[in-house]
C-alpha cells in the first residue's frame, strides 16, 4: 500500500498515485487530433495510448520509427479503434523538425493538442547538428521551433472549431538545479564549464518559461489556446542511461518510491485533456494539480529574453 502523502488528493481529485487512465476516465478526445512527441517509448507512448483510447488521432513523432510502431500495433491490439500514425522527427536537428511540420501541413490534418514530450537528460557533453548544446538543442530549442511552425494550424484549428487548442511541454522539478545565471545565453555551448545535472536544469527552465511566454502572447492576441508546463514526477525510465549507477539504483530501490509510466503520464493527459484544466494558461503543474515553480521561472522577462535568443537560433 502506498504511503498516505502519496494517495492524499489535491484540488482536481487527483493524486501522486493517479494514473492516466484515471485522470482521463470519461473523458472525451472525439474529434482531437493530438502531436505527441518522443512517443515511442516511457511516458510519452502511454500518453500516446491513452489520448487515443479517449478518441483522438494521435500523431506519435519520434526518432524511432520502428520502436513507435511497435507501440502503435500493441494499442490497436488493445483498441482496436484507435487511430494513430508515426511521423519521424528528430529534435535535436533543425532540419528534421522543419521536415516533420512540412510534412504534417501536407497531411492537411487540424491540430488540437500538442505535447512536448520527448527530452534527453543529463548526458555527457556534446552539440547537436546545429551545433547548440545538446540538452538544450533537443529539451528546448527544437521543441520551441516545431510549436512555432506548428502554430498557425492550431491557431486555425481552434478558431475554425471553437474547441481550445492545448499545447503542454514537460518539465521537471531539475528546473531547480539549472545554473545560478537560470539561462546561460552566452554560454549555451561552453564545455569547460559544462554541468550534466545544470545544463538538463537550464533546459527544462526553459521549458516553462517558453510555455510562460506562449501564454502571455495567446492572451495579448486573444488566442484560444492555452499553455502550461509540467513536472511528470520522478519516474522509472531510461532517460538516465548515462549515469549507470543511479539508473540501478532507481530500477531497483527506485521502485519503491517513483512513479511508473502509468503514473508518470498522468499530469500531462490532465493537462491535455481534463475540464478541469480548461481556460488555466501559463501554469506549472505536478501530479495533476497546480504547484509553484521556482521564482526564475515565473521571470516574465527572462522568458521574454529567451524567446528572442531561440528565435534568433532557429532562424540563422
Amino acid at each position: 500500500m502506498l504511503p498516505w502523502i502519496f494517495s492524499r488528493k489535491g484540488a482536481s481529485g487527483f493524486s501522486w498515485a493517479s494514473t492516466a487512465d484515471q485522470v482521463t476516465a470519461g473523458v472525451s478526445a472525439a474529434g482531437l487530433t493530438a502531436i505527441v512527441t518522443g512517443a515511442s517509448s516511457g511516458i510519452g507512448a502511454e500518453t500516446a495510448r491513452v489520448l487515443a483510447a479517449r478518441g483522438a488521432h494521435v500523431v506519435m513523432a519520434v526518432r524511432n520509427l520502428a520502436a513507435a510502431e511497435d507501440v502503435r500495433q500493441a494499442v490497436l491490439a488493445e483498441t482496436p479503434a484507435a487511430s494513430m500514425e508515426v511521423m519521424e522527427l528528430d529534435l535535436s536537428s533543425l532540419a528534421s523538425v522543419r521536415k516533420f511540420a512540412d510534412d504534417f501541413a501536407a497531411r492537411g490534418l487540424p491540430l488540437n493538442i500538442l505535447i512536448n514530450n520527448a527530452g534527453v537528460m543529463a548526458t555527457p557533453f556534446s552539440l547537436s547538428k546545429d551545433g547548440i548544446e545538446m540538452q538544450f538543442a533537443t529539451n528546448h530549442v527544437g521543441h520551441f521551433l516545431l510549436t512555432h511552425l506548428l502554430l498557425e494550424t492550431m491557431k486555425k484549428t481552434s478558431r475554425e472549431s471553437n474547441v481550445e487548442g492545448r499545447i503542454v511541454n514537460v518539465s521537471s522539478e531539475g528546473h531547480r538545479f539549472a545554473y545560478k545565471e537560470g539561462i546561460r545565453f552566452a554560454k549555451l555551448n561552453d564545455e569547460e564549464e559544462y554541468s550534466t545535472i545544470a545544463a538538463y536544469g537550464q533546459s527544462k527552465l526553459a521549458n516553462i518559461l517558453h510555455a510562460n511566454e506562449l501564454a502571455r502572447r495567446f492572451k495579448e492576441e486573444g488566442v484560444n489556446i492555452t499553455a502550461n508546463s509540467l513536472h511528470p514526477g520522478s519516474i522509472i525510465t531510461n532517460l538516465l542511461r548515462h549515469h549507470s549507477i543511479i539508473d540501478v539504483m532507481s530500477r531497483t530501490l527506485g521502485r519503491l518510491v517513483l512513479k511508473n509510466v502509468q503514473q508518470g503520464a498522468a499530469t500531462q493527459c490532465y493537462v491535455a485533456l481534463h475540464p478541469g484544466a480548461k481556460g488555466v494558461s501559463g501554469k506549472y503543474w505536478s501530479d495533476s494539480n497546480l504547484y509553484e515553480p521556482s521564482d526564475k521561472a515565473k521571470d516574465v522577462e527572462l522568458g521574454k529574453k529567451l524567446w528572442d535568443c531561440t528565435l534568433d537560433l532557429v532562424v540563422a
